[in-house]
């Protein structure tokens, strides 16, 4: 029998290499903008959609979520889809690595859609341990339970961001320095070796809770079942909605900045450096002094937030921080670095009230519905911003159009506030009853 703590001080090791691993896609996925940009010569309505459409098989984690909850592989149903989703990954950047530089869209698009479906399904599997291990707190009180859930959400969330930090400082390295294929290859090497240490870890020693193995119809079942309670149903559907209003732009964006203003690989990676380290700072500062904050104030702020650094977008391509004295690169390092991240702020503390909100057995199910809901908002937010490139005229050499799709942008990421009710302001103690 595993001690509590020593199960915990080891799950805490493999969630923490999971997500570290995780946090470095950036990496490669760098390397894959450029490569796209400058070796397959695309346009920024082709990179943007084929980013986003890269991103589909994220929306397939309820799916992942119920045969991770139901289907046990000898034994265990967390840890070896922790191994699988490495393998599918490290197959499919280094079938990237070595294939041709005059590789076709369509073969990348394939390897592309390997990849996340490997992340989704180790994702997945993540998650919901973290979810599991935040539903069996040290003392069964309310505030206890929740600074649980809150301790490790925010433990997997430093660990994704360092690996974030580190995985764009390199990137901004690698990609002035060595091929994409290099950068493929070596990202490719570090997820063997992840699965490689992973298969050697018995789920047993993590200290899980036990839970009977049940058919995938009676997980559905349980699945519907939750998603039917109010305080989860219109959770999640407005925190998907928030992010699939706003037409993203990307890869505009990406162009402006690197065709227009010709801001360097450096830059840029130093830019997605500043931004993670952000991430890494609000994880110990919601860990520290957010977690008591209702989460709809919290939520509804950082929406503001990010409408206002929308409109900090606007002034810059107008050049009027630049009038002001202010390098572009500047900018882009601060303001740029932050908005993109700014993005996924929301994430920590709805992550938090939803593994508070879910009934027991069901988190993995809960939990993967949830990022699914995510991804397919940002694919649909992808969309919709190419829809609104199309409309306002811009391509690869023309950006008079900008301004104007950022202010549209920006009234769009203000909108959801105004039904920010969805969202409860505290967790209720009968959600969390076993049924």
């Amino acid at each position: 029998m595993v001690s509590s703590k020593g199960g915990g001080e080891l799950t805490k090791k493999v969630l923490g290499l999971g997500y570290w691993v995780q946090g470095l896609r950036c990496f490669p996925w760098l390397a894959v903008s450029f490569f796209l940009k400058d070796g397959l010569n695309v346009d920024p309505s082709t990179l943007q959609l084929l980013q986003n459409s890269a991103n589909l098989p994220m929306v397939g984690k309820p799916l992942y979520g119920l045969v991770s909850d139901s289907v046990y592989i000898s034994g265990q149903h967390r840890v070896p889809y922790i191994a699988i989703g490495a393998f599918l990954q490290a197959l499919s950047w280094l079938a990237v690595a070595i294939s041709p530089s005059n590789i076709s869209i369509f073969t990348i698009s394939i390897y592309l859609l390997l990849s996340n479906l490997g992340a989704s399904i180790g994702e997945v599997a993540n998650d919901a341990i973290v979810a599991e291990m935040g539903k069996q707190p040290p003392s069964s009180s309310k505030n206890s339970q929740s600074s649980s859930s809150g301790n490790l959400q925010s433990f997997v969330w430093i660990a994704s961001s360092l690996g974030g930090v580190l995985g764009n400082l390199l990137g901004g390295i690698f990609i002035g320095r060595f091929s994409p294929q290099t950068m493929f290859l070596f990202y490719g090497l570090l997820l063997s070796l992840q699965f490689f240490i992973t298969i050697l870890v018995r789920e047993s020693s993590l200290g899980l809770p036990k839970s009977p193995s049940v058919g995938i119809r009676k997980q559905l079942s349980e699945l519907s079942a939750a998603l039917r309670k109010p305080e989860i149903a219109y959770s999640i559907s407005w925190f998907a909605a928030s992010y699939a209003i706003i037409p993203a732009l990307t890869g505009t964006m990406f162009f402006y900045q690197t065709q227009y203003l010709k801001i360097g690989s450096s830059v840029l990676g130093i830019s997605k450096v500043f931004g993670q380290a952000t991430m890494l700072l609000w994880g110990i500062v919601y860990n520290q002094y957010l977690k008591s904050v209702p989460p709809r104030k919290l939520i509804s702020t950082i929406q503001a937030m990010m409408a206002v650094l929308m409109v900090s977008d606007f002034l810059f391509v107008r050049g009027f921080y630049r009038q002001m004295g202010v390098p572009d690169s500047l900018y882009v390092v601060i303001f740029s670095g932050f908005l993109e991240v700014l993005f996924f702020f929301k994430i920590l503390p709805f992550s938090v009230l939803i593994a508070q909100l879910c009934p027991p057995g069901c988190e993995g199910s809960i939990m993967a519905f949830l990022m699914s809901a995510v991804a397919l908002a940002f694919i649909v937010s992808g969309y919709l911003g190419v829809a609104l490139a199309s409309y306002i005229k811009v391509t690869g050499s023309d950006f008079s159009g900008l301004p104007l799709g950022l202010l549209i942008q920006a009234a769009c990421t203000l909108l959801p506030i105004f039904w920010s009710s969805c969202i409860p302001e505290y967790v209720k103690t009968k959600s969390k009853r076993k049924d």
